[in-house]
């Protein structure tokens, strides 16, 4: 079994799409995988809950979906939409989401 994180930085819907497809696939096929939001991806939840986009559903859902940047939600005016949708928010390295605790936990990191 792998231990995955995709740590998601693009605000781009597309991209983020596939890295929740990769992330079902790695899952569905026995690994633990996570994802975390950071940088212009903390913009996307609220489009993807709006559109109720199941593939979101469900990592969300399967706690998948660890949170998103607490930083980046703020500065780029994303703070108010996922504190509504429940998100968790990250902010281990200086306010933002970090990475480290994953490697030292034997996470492979895959950055989007």
């Amino acid at each position: 079994m792998k231990k995955i994180l995709f740590y998601v930085m693009q605000g781009e819907k597309m991209c983020f799409m596939h890295a929740m497809m990769n992330a079902e696939e790695f899952m569905e096929a026995g690994n633990e995988v996570k994802i975390i939001l950071e940088g212009k991806s903390v913009t996307l939840p609220k489009i993807l809950e709006e559109e109720k986009n199941p593939l979101y559903k469900k990592l969300l859902d399967e706690d998948v979906i660890v949170g998103v940047c607490n930083a980046c939600s703020k500065i780029l005016g994303a703070y108010e939409d996922n504190e509504r949708l429940g998100l968790t928010f990250l902010d281990d390295m200086k306010g933002h989401a970090g990475m480290k605790k994953y490697l030292e936990e034997g996470y492979q990191v895959l950055v989007f």
